[in-house]
């Protein structure tokens, strides 16, 4: 039987971000390990042994360091708010439970200054509010280039003692208090050695290879976005990691290459794409890569992630562990960490 709590946002229910606010937490996390096991123990037939625990967000509540809202210009006055999943109505908000304390008390300043930056002639705007570790608010969404940051307005988190730089136009993990646990638990999933070479595809602005550069001989960091990869330039610079090369285009359009130039050398892979999973030519080459010793797929959406990880294991793979993260708390999702190994591994 679930205990109903009384949800602390008055707009649960009606903006439709957040699904569990009115459950306690370890409800929560029950109920998306126990749907996790369901699909992939159904769709994959996977055994009972090779899930483990979900991994808890340090906070359920106001750890959130990006939102994308909408602005409105209406007869009455201006609105900031969501659009309401569902019926695609504009809800409009003061506050966001989930978000980092420094960006709610942000939003009063943010409609003003929005209202005052959008041109007459137009009704509305999509905008993009972020803060770091040092807790500086920086949003964009009006005009052109204003989601670019110079190189000192960066934000950055700070993980095992190294700052890893993001961005306004960059994607980066929301949930900054969980990074930590993620990373711990990558490393300790990949078995990495001084002559092990890492693929980091679907890299963003590197912050996978920045933390594990160090214990590996060669780091190869595919990124499409242009934007990402300028920062990532910055932190390879900022970390001076010679041994990272970063190639800049899609995963399956640079893989044939880095295989090449891998050769024989012991490989593992990390592979974080987005929400549409891999491009079927990328699964394919990754698949069929003589070189590679063990792959982690980090998957925010589990219906792709079902289809991927079907592609490997018809490929010959195997699936020995996969580990839940909840990097989205309060809210239908969840982040999932599979490791997989060739049959003769």
């Amino acid at each position: 039987m679930q205990t109903r709590l009384e949800p602390p946002c008055p707009y649960f229910g009606v903006c439709g971000g957040c699904a569990y606010q009115d459950l306690p937490y370890e409800e929560e996390l029950h109920l998306k390990e126990n749907n996790l096991r369901l699909l992939l123990q159904k769709e994959l037939g996977l055994a009972a042994e090779v899930f483990a625990d979900i991994v808890a967000s340090p906070e359920p509540y106001g750890y959130r360091s990006r939102l994308d809202l909408s602005f409105r210009r209406m007869r009455g006055g201006t609105q900031l708010g969501f659009m309401s999943e569902g019926t695609r109505r504009h809800i409009a908000i003061e506050s966001c439970a989930i978000a980092r304390p420094e960006i709610s008390a942000f939003l009063p300043s943010l409609k003003e200054l929005a209202a005052k930056q959008l041109p007459e002639n137009y009704r509305s705007a999509n905008l993009v509010i972020k803060t770091g570790e040092n807790r500086q608010v920086r949003w964009g969404g009006i005009g052109r280039k204003s989601l670019r940051l110079d190189e000192p307005d960066y934000f950055w988190t700070e993980i095992e003692g190294k700052k890893i730089f993001y961005s306004l136009d960059t994607f980066f993990q929301a949930n900054l208090g969980i990074l930590p646990r993620l990373i711990k638990k990558i490393r300790s999933l990949l078995d990495l050695t001084p002559d092990t070479t890492l693929l980091d595809l679907y890299a963003g602005v590197g912050l996978f290879w920045v933390l594990l550069a160090a214990e590996v001989r060669t780091v190869w960091a595919v990124e499409e976005n242009g934007s990402s990869m300028r920062v990532a330039e910055f932190n390879r610079s900022h970390h001076n990691l010679s041994n990272v090369f970063l190639k800049v285009g899609k995963t399956e359009d640079c893989l044939e290459e880095i295989l090449t130039l891998v050769g024989q050398e012991r490989t593992v892979a990390i592979v974080d794409p987005p929400r549409k999973g891999l491009a079927p030519l990328a699964l394919e080459k990754l698949a069929q890569a003589k070189c590679l010793h063990t792959l982690i797929y980090v998957s925010c959406h589990p219906p792709s992630l079902v289809r991927d990880l079907d592609g490997f294991l018809k490929a010959g793979w195997e699936i020995d562990q996969v580990v839940p993260f909840d990097l989205f708390p309060r809210t239908r999702h969840l982040e999932t960490l599979v490791r997989l190994r060739p049959e003769a591994t």
